[in-house]
């Protein structure tokens, strides 16, 4: 990719974050429209479900080998594919005639967004190659994060009250036709210098592993555990999952990187965005459906009463940015991983249900959490590794943010369909106190010798010269 200049590069920033928004609004909107749809459509509690993991699940699977096609065939051509399958599936879900029509055309949608976030954050990460102008660009880029969940609850509130559930989806028209035209005239084409072959049975085995693990969790509150579909099901997955580490190590250009993870900032990093996506997931899901179903708010009232969590979320994630460009990563992670614990505690130990002051204390204290915690994730995935590998190793970390939101909303879905209400809480809380704990340990001066020791076997042999010839170091 040629040098831009600033005012370039700031311009493809704002094109990627609109991507970035896009696909956040959808989902902040989703949550507060869950009851209605529920309502309209004659949704259980598993079929709410379904509306948001069928799209994670499917983003989760296929945003690796979107990463790396893009890194392949062109980013700015994978982008705009996926501008136009999520624009596209965003209007086929608002004409959606059933549940199984709308989960359906959510997994269209997922299609396209797999091509959007870690694709940008690709493009992204190739633009701002100085390291601390990177960090402030993905600090913004977490910002849009914050923006989308201050926006979200209270527009999408106030579309389903005024016009109805389907109008959530239509937002997605004029935003994506725009960021298509904005990325055809301004984004410029870029490629990873070596190619990655395309790995079918790694695909196949990822799909599998997440499909199976998910259907289980969300299911088995209604089949029992002991059920053989169950059993069957968790049985996939762990075979899966043995079946995928032993045939990525044997590959030479592997659907997931196996090596990455011998960086043990990269490895806290995955683990931290499945935690606290986790935490994110479970806690919208939870809160929707008290405000809604429990005191009997409107779509808008609920919207308007988690907006305490969106604006902190909104100041803290730019503010995160320029915490890890200056600082690194560690108090970022640290800071967050102890607010959204506390907040956690609050529900579970002290029933913040029972007190206005103590519910918007704690919204406060998960919206600083969560706000804080986006930047350091994608800093550290893709900090360190050559710039070839940028789309792999952001896709890893968008996979683990989606594979984490899935797990979440399954997990306390599950808890709620099982009646454990207050042990819901405690898992949203030990979701936060991984984050706090791997924050720590996976940010000191030994764990930046390992992420030295992985980005080495990444890159390119340097040429040196004998004489007069370049000779490549073999």
């Amino acid at each position: 990719m040629p040098e831009l200049s600033p005012r370039r590069r700031m311009l493809v920033l704002a094109i990627c974050c609109m991507s970035l928004l896009m696909v956040s609004l959808d989902n902040t909107i989703l949550n507060v429209a869950l009851p209605s749809m529920q309502k309209e459509l004659h949704a259980s509690v598993s079929g709410l479900q379904w509306t948001i993991d069928a799209y994670t699940l499917v983003l989760a699977s296929l945003l690796m080998l979107a990463g790396s096609t893009a890194d392949r065939i062109g980013r700015r051509r994978v982008f705009q594919t996926g501008l136009v399958l999520f624009t596209a599936g965003s209007v086929l879900c608002s004409l959606a005639p059933s549940l199984s029509w709308l989960i359906v055309f959510r997994m269209v949608q997922a299609v396209g967004g797999s091509m959007l976030n870690p694709v940008a954050m690709s493009i992204i990460t190739n633009t701002f190659t100085d390291p601390r102008e990177r960090a402030r660009a993905i600090g913004v880029w977490g910002g849009v994060v914050g923006v989308s969940m201050a926006a979200g609850p209270v527009l999408g509130g106030l579309l389903v009250q005024t016009v109805g559930w389907r109008s959530i989806f239509w937002i997605n028209l004029p935003v994506g036709l725009l960021a298509l035209a904005l990325t055809a005239r301004y984004v410029p084409e870029s490629r990873a210098p070596k190619a990655r072959r395309v790995d079918p049975v790694g695909q196949l085995l990822v799909i599998a592993l997440l499909g199976s693990l998910t259907y289980a969790i969300i299911e088995a509150p209604d089949a029992g555990w002991t059920s053989a579909l169950i059993l069957g099901c968790l049985v996939v997955a762990i075979g899966s999952l043995a079946g995928l580490l032993s045939y990525e190590r044997r590959r030479v250009d592997p659907l997931i990187e196996l090596g990455f993870f011998r960086s043990a900032p990269f490895s806290g990093a995955t683990v931290i965005a499945v935690s606290a996506f986790a935490a994110l997931g479970g806690f919208l899901f939870l809160n929707t459906l008290y405000l809604q179903n429990t005191r009997g708010l409107s779509a808008l009232d609920a919207g308007l009463y988690m907006l305490p969590m969106a604006v902190m979320c909104l100041v803290f994630a730019p503010l995160s940015g320029r915490l890890v460009g200056s600082r690194g990563p560690r108090l970022s992670l640290v800071l967050a991983g102890t607010a959204m614990t506390i907040s956690g505690v609050m529900f579970a130990a002290l029933d913040a249900e029972s007190s206005n002051t103590l519910l918007f204390t704690s919204y406060v204290l998960f919206g600083i959490g969560f706000g804080l915690v986006n930047a350091p994730i994608t800093n550290t995935a893709v900090s360190g590794m050559p710039r070839s590998q940028a789309g792999v190793a952001a896709a890893v970390a968008s996979t683990s943010r989606q594979v984490g939101q899935s797990l979440g909303v399954a997990v306390i879905g599950a808890a709620i369909a099982a009646g454990l209400h207050t042990t819901a809480w405690w898992i949203i809380a030990g979701c936060g106190a991984m984050v706090l704990l791997l924050g720590t340990l996976t940010t000191g001066r030994w764990a930046a010798g390992t992420a030295e020791r992985a980005a080495e076997r990444f890159r390119e042999p340097a040429p040196r010269t004998v004489g007069t010839e370049a000779v490549t170091n073999s």
